[in-house]
């Protein structure tokens, strides 16, 4: 039985929405028509109004419904979230069964909710919490890391690793020579901001000549590693995370493990030995390019002859200070290779994550090089080195 509700509503595209009230308390809705996004489609404000009405079921009714398209669904999915929303039971046999297995696959899908910027910013305490509980939940993964490193070492030793010569000496060329320009501008503002403070300092008792065992000594042995290592963390170990990352997202590595490859081998000893042999290298540039600044603010400055400065150079500098600055150059060549390469094999496999992975990379390996160095020192002194 019909009563007397009954409302219309047309498109451009004679797409024809039709309301009618039955059983009481019942609302009919017809659907005709073609249901396209190419034209305008009507609105569905007409059927919520109806449903703050005294209705307690909605039923459809498409026998003239033509073509139709997401246009459709999306207008029945709020129609049936409104429905809902006010406790309506909803009969859906008169819809065709595409669109009801649709509808049915669109409402079994949980609603995505984005976290992070919307809610409420976690206090320090929290924050403290979660980044130590994160730090130590990453152990293990990378301690099972350094092992396959080890194991991958122990396999270039006995002849066995799978790697590509080439690519090795193509990773030198990107992490070496290129690397100069920057390496070489740090360093000579260090090695002058370096004999600037001696010189503020030693002049008060008139040694201003030890300027050249402070910038000599600091550069070779402790300043040009150390700076050394922060610019390739920043320069290289992102890059490194960045190309394995992308690898990673395009399930190029998932394919070397299924071609009994080892990921490991073919990827990241290539990387490691690249800045094992180069983040040395680059350290004694350094120390050289320092050296060169505090002999130019020394001469032209301080008035200290270049035969003075030389001399003193020569008398404060060790076999034993280039020794250390080189086995330090090496240990923060492998901890940015080492935080480079995991931070890529662990990124996830989307956009944001690869840059996640890069940022991360930057931020173990400066934070690596940091407690090495601290480390080193520390045993480098009591043995008297």
């Amino acid at each position: 039985m019909t009563n007397a509700f009954e409302s219309s509503a047309a498109g451009e595209a004679g797409q024809t929405l039709e309301m009618r009230h039955v059983d009481g308390d019942g609302l009919l809705v017809v659907l005709s028509g073609r249901w396209c996004l190419d034209r305008a489609l009507p609105s569905r404000a007409a059927v919520e109004q109806a449903l703050r009405e005294d209705v307690r079921r909605l039923k459809f009714d498409a026998t003239s419904l033509g073509a139709w398209d997401s246009g459709l669904l999306t207008f029945l999915a709020g129609v049936l979230k409104a429905s809902a929303a006010r406790g309506i039971e909803v009969e859906q046999d008169g819809l065709p069964e595409g669109i009801r297995r649709l509808l049915a696959m669109a409402f079994a899908v949980p609603e995505q909710k984005v976290t992070g910027r919307s809610g409420r910013d976690a206090n320090l305490l929290a924050r403290v919490g979660t980044a130590t509980m994160k730090v130590f939940r990453g152990a293990p993964a990378m301690l099972r890391f350094l092992g396959e490193i080890t194991l991958s070492f122990m396999r270039l030793l006995g002849g066995r690793a799978r790697f590509r010569v080439s690519d090795m000496w193509l990773e030198v060329e990107q992490v070496g020579p290129r690397a100069l320009p920057i390496v070489s501008v740090i360093s000579f503002l260090v090695g002058l901001i370096l004999a600037y403070l001696g010189a503020d300092q030693l002049r008060l008792v008139g040694a201003q000549i030890f300027i050249a065992d402070l910038v000599a000594i600091g550069m070779v042995r402790e300043v040009g590693a150390l700076m050394t290592g922060i610019i390739i963390a920043g320069r290289t170990g992102a890059a490194f995370a960045a190309q394995l990352g992308t690898m990673q997202v395009n399930e190029e590595i998932d394919a070397f493990k299924t071609l009994g490859i080892s990921p490991i081998d073919f990827l990241v000893l290539p990387r490691m030995l690249a800045l094992m042999l180069m983040v040395p290298l680059l350290t004694l540039y350094s120390g050289f390019v320092g050296m060169l600044a505090g002999l130019l603010v020394s001469v032209f400055i301080f008035d200290i002859s270049l035969f003075e400065y030389y001399n003193e150079t020569l008398r404060a500098l060790e076999l034993k200070h280039f020794w250390v600055g080189l086995s330090k150059g090496t240990v923060y060549g492998a901890m940015v290779a080492f935080a480079g390469c995991l931070r890529g094999m662990q990124c996830g496999r989307s956009a944001e994550a690869v840059g996640e992975a890069a940022t991360s990379a930057v931020v173990t390996g400066i934070l690596l090089i940091t407690i090495a160095a601290s480390v080193m020192t520390i045993v480098y002194y009591q043995l008297e080195i």
